[in-house]
């Protein structure tokens, strides 16, 4: 048991195997969203003075667990990394780090593997540096046919939802059309093509850390039907059987979708 929770040793090994011999292609999330939480309160456990510590640790597990989802088939990933209100409330010194970590993990994630990285959120309001990464690397893997990872910086589900009516309005009144012939034929379809993953399918399975078990503004619309898991380790401990841990939890769970 205590390989187990070390997530090392011979037996660790053996399940790990147990459990991804349980899965087949049919079984696995197509989309499969991440939001990583606990980085601070995993550095300050540890006794780091900086939050930072935890942030950088959390990056490097969010390349681990892309690749946990390359793996097993999983075609599209949503990894939460930045959000409006955190741009907003994040004290200056931690929020300079936490930039910094991400343009890192950008730039990273555009050379692994045949991986194709888009930005999901709005840039203008995002520091000029960061958006600079995030728009080359997604010029850079735009031709990439491998895993889909959408990096949510600067990003907030009310705002997306917001920003989708807008570009669907403007759209309209381009090509011509009148504000109650829009009313009258308005449906979720449309919206969703102008969201910032339009095109993409919604995620399949939501994850979070840390215990937490709130939605926090992230793809408020996408995953209306989506299934949530919830692991109660902080985001830098997350270990690979949790991962498959849940997706074998998704793997036995009778879809519903809303009834």
């Amino acid at each position: 048991m205590t390989e187990l929770k070390q997530g090392r040793g011979p037996l660790y090994r053996l399940y790990i195997g147990r459990l991804r011999r349980s899965l087949t292609p049919e079984t696995v999330p197509h989309h499969v969203a991440m939001m990583i939480d606990g980085n601070r309160r995993w550095a300050r456990q540890l006794g780091f003075e900086s939050a930072a510590h935890g942030h950088r640790a959390g990056a490097a597990k969010m390349r681990e667990f892309l690749r946990w989802c390359d793996d097993i088939g999983v075609k599209v990933v949503s990894l939460y990394l930045l959000s409006n209100d955190n741009l907003r409330k994040r004290d200056s010194q931690e929020l300079s780090d936490l930039v910094e970590i991400i343009a890192e993990l950008a730039e990273e994630l555009s050379h692994e593997r045949d991986w194709r990285v888009q930005h999901v959120g709005r840039s203008d309001n995002l520091p000029q540096g960061l958006a600079a990464v995030l728009a080359d690397a997604q010029r850079r893997t735009s031709g990439h046919t491998g895993l889909h990872v959408n990096l949510a910086v600067g990003y907030g589900g009310r705002g997306e939802i917001v920003d989708a009516v807008r570009s669907l309005i403007a759209a309209h009144h381009r090509q011509g059309g009148s504000l109650e012939d829009l009313a009258e034929s308005l449906t979720p379809e449309q919206i969703g093509e102008h969201l910032y993953t339009g095109g993409q399918p919604d995620p399949d399975l939501v994850i979070r850390t840390s215990g937490e078990q709130r939605l926090s503004d992230f793809l408020l619309w996408q995953s209306a039907h989506s299934e949530f898991y919830f692991v109660e380790a902080l985001g830098p401990d997350l270990r690979e059987v949790d991962f498959l841990r849940a997706m074998r939890d998704y793997a036995e769970r009778d879809r519903r979708y809303g009834s």
